[in-house]
């Protein structure tokens, strides 16, 4: 059974050889929650889904270092895909993403990443190149992510 956990629950005491970081379109109100979608995909598995996408987000937080709620969710982030086993980035049509465009540049040398950017993101090209230079796959739906990500544990 898939295990999600979301911040700000600590990452200690999990099993990190079967994790996968959902990266990805947040922008509350402009995306659709695809990690949902995607967790509700891999009902049947065995892995722990790190999910970014707090259940209570203040979007009043003053997104400065200095503030600790703020800096607790992006090190949470940066945590958890350090030691995810898998990144799996999501661009969403509708949304710009600029945070999950930076995770892109942050863990394209990983081997981690997979990558889904549909056609109609505004830089899919950006990521079309960048995935081509480091070697990312490159899938075009959620379903083909997700198959991506049984394909890497199965």
């Amino acid at each position: 059974m898939v295990h999600v956990i979301k911040p700000p629950t600590p990452l200690t005491n999990i099993d990190f050889s079967r994790t996968v970081f959902l990266a990805g379109s947040i922008e509350m109100g402009t995306a659709e929650e695809w990690q949902t979608q995607v967790a509700e995909s891999l009902t049947n598995t065995n892995l722990t889904l790190l999910n970014p996408r707090r259940d209570r987000w203040d979007p009043t937080w003053k997104q400065s270092i200095t503030n600790p709620q703020f800096r607790t969710q992006v090190e949470w982030e940066l945590d958890a895909q350090t030691q995810a086993t898998m990144i799996v980035m999501y661009f969403a049509p509708s949304t710009q993403s600029p945070i999950t465009l930076l995770e892109l540049g942050l863990f394209a040398n990983s081997g981690k990443l997979t990558v889904c950017c549909p056609d109609g993101f505004w830089r899919q090209g950006n990521v079309e190149i960048v995935c081509q230079r480091y070697q990312i796959p490159m899938v075009a739906t959620l379903d083909d992510l997700t198959q991506a990500i049984h394909n890497r544990f199965d």
